[in-house]
């Protein structure tokens, strides 16, 4: 099943992928959200590339993957291997031919992440491995930056912002409509000759950062409700935790779902 689920496929079998990307497209539209969309040339309409970004919501997935659509690209995403084992979602994963990974066994989907690339994939993934409560980048695996330089193919920074208003965790869904959310890609990130991936990962989280910070200080919205504010980093005046709560309460779940 994990070979399925991974191997690179031509764009003729992409059969059900299309139909989930209008599905998505079809609820966003009733929820009336107002797309901030912008460095979407960045992502090459031919050829690998690793779409690494940070992650705030569980709509994260539809998110990032429309960033890829005005270059005709279909995103392959890593995510835990349970999802691929649920009754509803694990099909729809599969039938995407998104990359299942085992955390306890890592290797086979490196190795069916760097096979995608070399065919000409674009490979997604969440470097921090899990949605962060601060909402600002946590400390990345090494992951993106292993595959970037194994496959000789670029990064492709990326941020969201604002899917968590509508879904995130320890929040309930909120439908809401007219929330605006923001996309924006940066430059490819290419490794350097000899560069260790720590090194590729410090400067993969440097350039997130950095876009974050633009997301933030271009985001349009305010407060549903006066001093509703739990969506709004803490260094900006949200209550949302900061870096050092939000690590307090990851820890229990450390070995947990992200």
């Amino acid at each position: 099943m994990a070979e399925q689920a991974g191997s690179p496929e031509s764009p003729t079998t992409d059969r059900l992928y299309p139909r989930v990307i209008a599905a998505a497209r079809l609820f966003f539209r009733l929820l009336g959200i107002r797309w901030h969309v912008s460095g979407t040339e960045h992502i090459p309409r031919t050829g690998g590339a690793v779409l690494a970004s940070n992650h705030v919501s569980y709509l994260d997935f539809m998110i990032c993957g429309f960033a890829a659509q005005p270059a005709g690209r279909l995103v392959r995403f890593m995510a835990k291997d349970a999802i691929f084992r649920h009754r509803i979602a694990g099909p729809l994963m599969r039938g995407m031919h998104h990359i299942p990974v085992d955390r306890d066994a890592g290797a086979q989907a490196f190795t069916l992440s760097v096979k995608a690339l070399q065919s000409g994939e674009v490979v997604g993934l969440f470097p921090e491995a899990t949605i962060s409560r601060s909402f600002m980048p946590r400390t990345f695996k090494l992951g993106a930056a292993r595959l970037a330089q194994q496959a000789g193919v670029p990064l492709l920074p990326m941020v969201t912002w604002g899917g968590h208003r509508i879904f995130t965790k320890d929040k309930h869904w909120s439908l809401r409509r007219r929330r605006a959310v923001m996309i924006r890609v940066g430059e490819p990130i290419v490794p350097l000759p000899g560069e260790k991936a720590g090194a590729l990962t410090l400067r993969l989280h440097a350039r997130i950062a950095e876009l974050v910070d633009e997301v933030l200080a271009d985001y349009p919205d305010g407060p549903d409700r006066p001093g509703e504010l739990w969506w709004k980093p803490a260094h900006l005046g949200g209550t949302a935790p900061t870096p050092a709560e939000a690590a307090a309460l990851d820890a229990p779940d450390a070995r947990g779902p992200g």
